[in-house]
C-alpha cells in the first residue's frame, strides 16, 4: 500500500465487519475516525517510537530516475547507444 504525507488510509474490510463496526460505534456514540485514533493510541502506549514517525515525506528527494522523467521534455530525443 503506498504511503504518503496525507493523513488517509484506506482498507478495504468485508462488508458485513464494515456494517458491524459502524452499528457498534453509533450505539457508543463515537466516530469511526475517533474510535481508531483512540486505538493507534492504545496500540502504542509503551512502545518505541516508530523510527519513521519524524520522517517528512515531502523533504525527501525523488530518486534519480524520476527527476529525470520529470525534468526532461515529453517531445526530447535521446542519443541511440548504437551511435548517430
Amino acid at each position: 500500500m503506498p504511503r504518503g504525507p496525507s493523513g488517509r488510509l484506506v482498507i478495504e474490510i468485508d462488508p458485513a465487519l464494515k456494517r458491524r463496526l459502524h452499528s457498534a460505534l453509533v450505539a457508543d456514540g463515537i466516530t469511526l475516525k475517533d474510535w481508531f485514533v483512540a486505538q493507534v493510541d492504545a496500540f502504542f502506549t509503551d512502545r518505541p517510537t516508530p523510527l519513521f514517525s519524524t520522517v517528512d515525506y515531502r523533504t525527501i528527494p525523488a530518486p534519480q530516475s524520476l527527476r529525470v522523467a520529470e525534468e526532461t521534455p515529453a517531445d526530447a530525443s535521446f542519443p541511440s547507444s548504437n551511435g548517430p
